[in-house]
């Protein structure tokens, strides 16, 4: 296991519009992250135009999800996922790991690696951004919800359902961190 100063924090996302942009800034200000794009997320980013600065950037381009090798090397100390479409969180609670994202947290779990989730489909109604700046009404369905509140109960899993929750579960997580390796 790496020292917590040499191990960054990993960050994926996926198809949704839904607060990217906002992610997008988040991952800005952060210090060490990887990014870890699902096809659909690849797509999106290049679709709403949004750009990162990151140093490492992984797509879901193996079949083996591949990049998921570095969580037994301890290169990393946190998972976020945001955001993270109900698809993504389907297929966490019913324990798929057949995309890049999802193997990305199936890994952090199995190797104690604490994940935050911002899961898009939290409330009956919201207003997600769509492609061109264009805001439209979205009402998630039950099972949306439903499997929302199962990855609740994951274990070594937060999940957030805005955007002040994820950047105060972010700031926690590195403010734990910083006081673990002082």
């Amino acid at each position: 296991m790496k020292p917590i100063a040499e191990q960054k924090l990993a960050w994926a996302i996926t198809g949704s519009g839904h607060y990217l942009r906002e992610c997008i800034d988040i991952i800005q200000q952060l210090e060490n992250v990887d990014l870890f794009l699902s096809k659909a997320a690849a797509e999106i980013l290049q679709q709403y135009g949004y750009k990162h600065n990151v140093s490492r950037v992984f797509q879901d381009k193996t079949a083996s999800a591949v990049p998921v090798e570095f969580f037994y090397h301890g290169d990393y100390h946190t998972v976020v996922i945001a955001p993270a479409t109900s698809n993504t969180v389907a297929k966490m609670v019913a324990g798929i790991s057949d995309t890049l994202v999802t193997n990305v947290y199936a890994q952090a779990g199995k190797c104690r690696v604490p994940s935050i989730v911002f899961a898009c489909d939290t409330e009956p109604e919201l207003e997600s951004e769509a492609p061109h700046e264009h805001m439209v009404k979205v009402y998630p369905r039950r099972i949306d919800i439903e499997n929302m509140e199962k990855l609740k109960t994951f274990e070594e899993t937060t999940v957030v359902s805005d955007m002040q929750q994820l950047n105060a579960a972010i700031q926690a997580r590195l403010a734990c961190l910083k006081a673990f390796s002082s």
